[in-house]
């Protein structure tokens, strides 16, 4: 079998991607680089010279979620361009489930201040793009991003999304939440 030899930005996206999975799953305390490195199939040093520190992976993971969550938005609001349709875009992201976590685990490590700073321009950068795509007003992001919140909590415990346990109470307010937006 003959290997494909990738090209270092392709290199890069595969840790990256793995970053996603590995922080997602353990947060930036609990996850080390030779863990990333491993489901990648590079060695560890290839890491640290790709990202320089697991802190910068980190960073690197947590803009990569808020600019495909930006990228759903977009394709989204290309369809409609009102909240209904962003909502229906951030609930196939559940589908994404490493994506959601790692942005809980960025706003669970902002009392780094590397990594507060990067999640709250993230998050910033994400109720900007909701207010310009929407036209919504301060109180509607604020609702939006609620719900969002909400969403992101209730697929990190498994009760939406592709691993979902059914409860009877997570249809419930996802039947109101899916009411509230329509």
């Amino acid at each position: 079998m003959t290997r494909v030899r990738l090209t270092a930005a392709e290199r890069g996206e595969e840790v990256l991607q793995a970053a996603v999975l590995a922080f997602g799953a353990s947060g930036y305390e609990g996850t080390k680089t030779d863990e990333i490195a491993r489901l990648a199939g590079v060695s560890q040093p290839y890491v640290i010279r790709l990202f320089g520190t697991k802190q910068e992976l980190f960073l690197a993971s947590v803009r990569y979620v808020c600019s495909r969550i930006e990228e759903v938005f977009r394709e989204a609001a290309a369809e409609s361009p009102d909240l209904a349709s962003l909502g229906r875009g951030y609930e196939r992201l559940s589908e994404e489930r490493a994506l959601l976590l790692v942005l809980l685990q960025g706003f669970s490590a902002s009392n780094n201040p590397a990594i507060g700073e990067c999640t709250r321009e993230g998050f910033g950068s994400i109720y900007r793009l909701i207010r310009e795509l929407t036209g919504a007003t301060p109180q509607e992001a604020r609702e939006f991003l609620s719900i969002g919140m909400l969403l992101t909590v209730m697929t990190a415990m498994q009760v939406m999304g592709p691993e979902a346990h059914p409860a009877e109470w997570a249809d419930e307010i996802t039947a109101t939440l899916t009411n509230h937006q329509d």
